[in-house]
């Protein structure tokens, strides 16, 4: 098993384990002094914003503002599968994230509360992306009244199953928008390096990301980029190469 599954089945187990000594059904716990195989951070392509667009037109219509709520808000899949009209707040131009679809019994898709505290939160939402919104809920013939409907559902009104999302949609999609190497989850790795170099606080990003641990919106989601590193060379350049400047003026002068 690849190193970061490894740490989530040790992370059940030990929780397992945790609750029978707390019950006192076991003495203590074995998963004490265990050492795990470290996780090194996968280096990904980051998707652009013309790719994204061409993402966006690959898609058929009832599914193109799943990409940009990925991409504009990181959204998870299961956040955006979730989403109810009722959450979107045209007048304040936000959308509140209440529900997400996971994966319950059997493997099969339900809709239930974000994993967390932090994974339930009201964002902003701009005013482009508010449009496509609309745009949408008026193909699909609804309206603000329709609470409880789907933003994005099947022929009978349910949420989508992402194993059926996957292969119906995902993966030809990326295919004729030449993104063969594209997850969906790589829409939010963007949206958090773009937090990034548009110079968003950590604070900020985390809440948005729908953190709990601000470490993680660093390490797992904050990828270095080309701009981003020519930004960061130029910036300490200007400041600590001034007087150098100056002094080369001068002597060309």
């Amino acid at each position: 098993m690849a190193p970061s599954s490894v740490r989530r089945v040790y992370g059940t187990l030990t929780a397992v384990l945790n609750h029978a000594v707390l019950h006192d059904l076991i003495a203590r716990s074995p998963c004490r002094g265990i050492r795990l195989p470290a996780v090194q951070p996968v280096e990904r392509p980051v998707l652009s914003p013309d790719q994204l667009l061409g993402l966006g037109e690959a898609l058929s219509p009832e599914h193109e503002a799943m990409a940009y709520l990925g991409a504009v808000l990181g959204l998870r899949w299961g956040e955006c599968a979730g989403l109810r009209v009722g959450r979107i707040d045209f007048r304040h131009s936000s959308i509140m994230i209440a529900e997400q679809v996971t994966r319950g019994v059997g493997g099969r898709s339900v809709s239930g509360p974000p994993k967390s505290a932090a994974g339930r939160r009201i964002l902003a939402v701009p005013a482009s992306l508010m449009r496509v919104l609309a745009d949408h809920l008026e193909r699909r013939d609804l309206t603000t009244h329709d609470v409880e409907a789907f933003i994005f559902a099947t022929a009978d009104g349910e949420h989508p199953d992402y194993s059926n999302w996957l292969h119906r949609i995902w993966y030809p999609t990326r295919e004729r928008a030449g993104l063969d190497w594209l997850q969906f989850h790589d829409l939010r790795r963007a949206n958090a390096t773009g937090l990034v170099l548009e110079g968003v606080d950590l604070k900020t990003a985390q809440t948005r990301l729908g953190h709990t641990d601000p470490r993680l919106t660093l390490a797992i989601y904050a990828q270095a980029t080309t701009e981003a590193d020519r930004a960061a060379a130029d910036a300490l350049g200007d400041r600590f190469l001034r007087r150098e400047r100056r002094n080369t003026g001068r002597q060309l002068a």
